[in-house]
């Protein structure tokens, strides 16, 4: 019988798949956090695993490296609720079999089950035969020390962007990040803002310590207290086990509140209450637990007129804005725009194991007539349907979104390159001028260095 983990803190949900698979035949137990998950990892052997993307006191990519290092014929299947498709690829490519978005229908996660037992029975099968190998090789080679080459890690920083608005955003972050400042983060929705965030605990006195994200908006108001302070076994139905809340998951790094305009008017007092304490109190518990965190908030909306509408605590909001920031939409740091759509490109050749070159000048210009109203989130979405859907070396204007291929402009066009028909002359006119220097020769084409490699490429253009 085939030995099944569950690591899911959804009580409900989890209780509910355990019974299903159980009655399917497997050998099923359940974990609700990653230290349990850790400690029956120890214990025991297990065929597969399903754990939830988002656990209360780690995520589900730091425990498939633990599972890793215990047993490399152990399949995990990630689960989430967030359909998150570049953390279900992380993950992927950390060695996790395959990925299921949370409801998911009985028949598929039966059909990943026995897809990944399958799996499970040949990498057993492969390690085998190569520890015999091995071994035979080994008796026949003079005895001498392996080099170790490290593994070549894929560099996952982000564009910081070279505008005068993303300039002053980089400077307020390098700024604000050493101190222990409450900062607010005022943006559109998909500009960045919980990447903003990450830059300022990473560039901090706290970031070896944990960055807790956490969206406001996606917590039921019924367990909201569970969810950010935790509770005790047994304190109401269905808390079978401890649970570690958001603050304390945080303790020493940095908790981001996304959208934390969205918090009931009870659940403020009772933050405002956790931030001027540095105290939380778990739900059933009467022992208070001191906590050691920096708070960054971040809202799509203006809090200041919800102050005076009364729906957002001034004294909370006081307390959350020692320093604000205000990440600008991107309509607004067009010079940026291409830096990050080919950032965006040689993200998604990555993740869809393509290698797509650049975007043809119909694109490139519908990119700059377009609005963005969905900010670098609708950008990176847009780049990566059309490297998916680009059978060439170029995205063409075909593969677009209607509305994109057909925009009309509505801000000034920065790529002076892109308007005239004698490109290749440009391009060599501004390198001789520039003596070589391709950094340099970009800036006066008012384009990124990416685009000039792209161009010198199709003209075939070498220095």
């Amino acid at each position: 019988m085939s030995k099944i983990l569950i690591v899911e803190d959804d009580v409900a949900f989890c209780t509910m798949l355990k019974t299903f698979l159980a009655k399917k035949n497997y050998e099923v137990t359940t974990a609700f956090s990653g230290s349990e998950a850790s400690s029956k990892i120890q214990d025991h052997m297990y065929d597969v695993v399903l754990t939830d993307v988002r656990l209360p006191d780690r995520d589900g990519i730091t425990l498939l490296k633990e599972i890793q290092q215990k047993d490399a014929t152990t399949q995990v299947i990630i689960m989430t609720g967030y359909a998150e498709v570049n953390m279900a690829v992380t993950a992927i490519k950390q060695g996790a079999f395959d990925y299921v978005s949370k409801p998911f229908n009985p028949d598929t996660i039966l059909q990943t089950i026995d897809s990944a037992l399958k799996q499970e029975k040949q990498v057993a099968a492969n390690n085998s035969t190569i520890s015999q190998n091995k071994q035979e090789i080994s008796q026949q080679l003079p005895k001498e020390k392996k080099k170790v080459v490290p593994s070549k890690k894929t560099d996952t920083s982000f564009v910081k962007g070279i505008s005068d608005a993303s300039k002053k955003l980089n400077e307020y972050v390098a700024l604000v990040a050493p101190t222990k400042m409450s900062v607010l983060i005022i943006g559109d929705s998909g500009t960045g803002k919980e990447y903003i965030a990450s830059s300022i605990h990473k560039a901090s006195n706290r970031a070896e310590k944990p960055f807790i994200a956490v969206d406001c908006g996606a917590i039921p108001k019924e367990i909201a207290s569970s969810e950010f302070f935790g509770h005790i076994k047994g304190s109401f139905t269905g808390a079978v086990n401890d649970k570690v809340g958001h603050f304390e998951a945080a303790n020493g790094g940095t908790l981001f509140l996304d959208e934390i305009g969205n918090l009931s008017y009870e659940l403020q007092v009772q933050l405002l209450r956790a931030l001027q304490e540095r105290k939380v109190k778990p739900v059933g518990s009467n022992k208070e637990i001191a906590v050691d965190i920096r708070v960054i908030a971040a809202t799509n909306e203006d809090l200041s007129n919800a102050v005076k509408e009364g729906e957002f605590r001034e004294d909370l909001y006081h307390r959350l804005n020692e320093f604000s920031i205000k990440v600008p939409p991107l309509r607004e740091r067009i010079e940026d725009l291409m830096l990050f759509a080919n950032y965006f490109l040689e993200e998604s050749n990555d993740e869809l194991e393509k290698s797509v070159v650049g975007f043809e000048d119909e694109v490139l210009e519908s990119f700059k007539k377009y609005s963005w109203p969905g900010n670098l989130r609708e950008l990176k979405n847009i780049v990566k349907r059309s490297v998916l859907l680009t059978q060439n070396d170029w995205v063409a204007q075909e593969v677009l979104p209607s509305d994109i291929a057909h925009a009309t402009a509505t801000t000034k066009n920065t790529y002076g390159l892109f308007k005239n028909q004698n490109e290749q002359e440009l391009i060599l006119d501004a390198l001789e001028k520039a003596n070589g220097n391709k950094a340099k020769a970009a800036r006066m084409l008012s384009i990124d260095r990416k685009t000039l490699y792209n161009k010198l490429k199709q003209y075939d253009i070498s220095l």
